[in-house]
């Protein structure tokens, strides 16, 4: 059956429709005869007991530069929805978590993917603490003594925000790095949350692996490299993605965390692997679509809505 689907999402009129995920699923619902409606996160507002949106009909199409059409703007109760896609970037702020409160209203009635209860309490940097035997040594802190602490005993740290994305504040302190302080300074000055430190791993030279994985299994990767001279690897900042399988220790990762994701309404995740450490699991608004498709011909968007077609039946 035609499903009514509503698209919850930073502007679409930016947006690389060569490498957009939210794009990807939008064609692709469109494809299997859905009907689209379109809002940023500013349009989302409670009113009396309904969960209403303001917003526009969608048509999208791959033509760069004429990629979408919108239809007249009007007011929705998003109850009256099959799905709703929670797809804004992050950062994870209140403004985010605000919306989260909102959708779990009209959830599971209307199913919002992915759940905002379980994307509300999931974080990416903090739902890997329930897999510690996967991920790398890890410390969440403010206190800088105790940060220091943790750099004393591994040498070689990443050190960023609990809650940044896009590889924004990420910064490698080695052996011989003296602006910990500084550092701790300038992230305390402009936020009140704890930050995250991680033993450098080495292996990031030779890529930063996204996988990605549908309700809880997974479908594909692609390897992230990052530029010469740069420990980043986030395509956001000119990381180059390239083709890669999957690994037995990949394999043995989504086996352990899978169950958690699928139990939890966690239908679209990027897990990010170095080597042989789970790093972060990403379920506020994965990417990766369109790469695994051109890399391994896998229509992962395909998978993603036969996974929602079958919760709605």
């Amino acid at each position: 059956m035609p499903l009514k689907i509503a698209f919850q999402m930073d502007p679409i009129g930016p947006i690389d429709i060569n490498a957009d995920s939210t794009f990807r699923l939008a064609i692709e619902a469109q494809a299997r005869g859905h009907s689209l409606f379109y809002y940023t996160p500013d349009k989302l507002y409670w009113d009396n007991g309904r969960v209403m949106a303001r917003g526009w009909p969608l048509e999208v199409r791959r033509e760069v530069g004429n990629h979408f059409t919108l239809g007249d703007e009007q007011d929705v109760d998003l109850a009256e929805y099959d799905v709703v896609w929670l797809r804004q970037d992050p950062p994870f702020d209140m403004g985010y978590i605000t919306t989260t409160h909102l959708l779990e209203r009209i959830h599971p009635q209307t199913l919002v993917v992915n759940d905002p209860f379980w994307v509300r309490n999931f974080p990416e940097k903090l739902l890997v603490l329930q897999f510690t035997d996967l991920i790398p040594p890890t410390m969440i802190a403010r206190d800088l003594d105790t940060i220091r602490r943790f750099k004393d005993a591994h040498g070689d740290i990443i050190l960023k925000p609990l809650y940044g994305n896009g590889g924004a504040g990420v910064f490698r302190l080695d052996p011989n790095d003296r602006n910990l302080a500084s550092l701790h300074e300038l992230f305390t000055g402009l936020s009140r949350e704890p930050l995250i430190a991680q033993k450098f791993l080495p292996d990031v030279s030779a890529g930063d692996k996204r996988v990605i994985l549908v309700d809880g299994e997974p479908v594909g990767a692609i390897n992230r490299v990052p530029q010469a001279g740069e420990t980043r690897s986030n395509m956001h900042v000119g990381g180059r993605p390239e083709k890669i399988g999957l690994t037995e220790r990949d394999l043995e990762i989504c086996a352990a965390i899978g169950p958690t994701l699928r139990d939890n309404g966690q239908i679209f995740v990027g897990i990010d692997v170095i080597g042989n450490y789970l790093t972060e699991i990403n379920v506020t608004s994965p990417t990766g679509l369109q790469e695994l498709e051109r890399f391994d011909g896998t229509n992962v968007a395909e998978k993603i809505w036969q996974a929602i077609e079958a919760k709605r039946a």
